[in-house]
């Protein structure tokens, strides 16, 4: 039976070779720290390890090929995976996208949500109608009101022309509003009218607009302790509850990693007109045994960052910021990636950490 890296980065054996095998490419101490990162992860990265078990000891420093592309049995849309746990994900989506339900989209920040909010616009009756996004955190809360829902020549210093707001021109599609737990409070309530009724006045008018749009909405943040510290609104909440999509992080699905390796070099190397065809063993060990924090979108900037350093077919990786990420985190005692938290905890954590370095 095919396995995942025989398929992706290990080269084929010989049958009569298979049985006389030197010692394993993965030392004792580069796996068994990944149980303190999730019982998941060391599965997985375990099982990683053993498909690396029975190389030839002469061909242990050999790069590993990269040149095949990603199949498509291993792409929905964008996303890249075969992991139980993004299948499960997958599968919601599907489940989901055909109705016309708000969905929340929960996860650490950089696990591909609106790529997945991408996915249920394409995969509904609305694909041919506009998506539009709107990342909450990224307007100032003065203007989101707006940016959202428009304003009339005159609403306020500035307005010198009517503007459309982002419902009005999504309407017949959908919106994405990325980062829902960043919206102020005063303008929750408006926000809550609109799901509910889909209807709302802009700014400067006493028109009621009317419109039809599908909201996806995306958050890293814990709604649910916002609503218990009365940051968020309880019935916006449960109004933008109603099929919750809760992506798993990168270091849960450690089988994607060479998955996406593959297909962020392959997109790097077109743009840049590289021929990067090769990964280092070392680089492989140490990207399987990574937490990456930062998710999907801290790979790909990693790999973009490692083509771009690769003048020849082998992937250059700067894999010393990885180790040196590794080493402070076994010394500090912490295996496993922050957990996704309140601004409130964070913090209180970084008080603490800043009260135990000064004494």
């Amino acid at each position: 039976m095919t396995t995942i890296l025989d398929e992706l980065v290990v080269p084929p054996l010989a049958e009569t070779d298979w049985k006389e095998q030197a010692p394993p490419v993965f030392a004792p101490d580069e796996t068994d720290y990944a149980p303190r990162r999730s019982p998941g992860a060391a599965q997985s990265t375990r099982c990683l390890a053993r498909q690396f078990i029975g190389q030839d000891h002469e061909r242990d420093e050999e790069p590993f090929d990269l040149r095949e592309p990603v199949g498509p049995e291993d792409k929905f849309d964008d996303i890249i995976g075969r992991s139980d746990s993004l299948r499960a994900v997958l599968d919601e989506v599907k489940i989901v996208a055909p109705t016309d339900s708000t969905v929340l989209i929960l996860g650490e920040t950089g696990t591909g949500k609106e790529l997945i909010a991408q996915a249920i616009h394409h995969r509904s009756s609305r694909r041919d109608r506009p998506f539009v996004r709107v990342n909450c955190a990224a307007i100032p809360s003065g203007l989101l009101e707006s940016e959202l829902f428009g304003h009339e020549r005159g609403a306020f210093t500035g307005a010198i022309a009517r503007k459309i707001g982002r419902f009005e021109l999504a309407n017949g599609g959908t919106l994405f509003l990325d980062e829902i737990g960043d919206i102020p409070p005063e303008l929750q309530p408006k926000l809550l009218r609109v799901l509910q009724e889909q209807e709302f006045e802009c700014l400067g008018s006493t028109q009621t607009t009317r419109v039809n749009v599908r909201v996806v909405a995306a958050t890293s943040r814990d709604l649910l302790q916002m609503v218990a510290n009365r940051e968020f609104r309880s019935d916006l909440y449960y109004r933008l509850n109603v099929f919750p999509v809760r992506l798993p992080a990168l270091r849960g699905r450690s089988e994607d990693i060479a998955l996406l390796v593959r297909h962020f070099v392959h997109l790097c190397s077109k743009r840049m007109s590289r021929r990067v065809e090769q990964i280092p063993q070392e680089a492989v060990r140490v990207l399987l045994t990574y937490a990456w924090p930062g998710n999907v979108r801290e790979l790909q900037n990693f790999i973009e960052r490692a083509v771009i350093l690769s003048p020849s077919k082998v992937l250059r990786a700067p894999l010393a910021e990885l180790k040196q990420s590794l080493a402070c985190q076994d010394a500090c005692g912490q295996g496993s990636a922050p957990k996704s938290m309140t601004l409130k905890d964070a913090e209180r954590d970084h008080i603490i950490q800043a009260l135990a370095e000064t004494n």
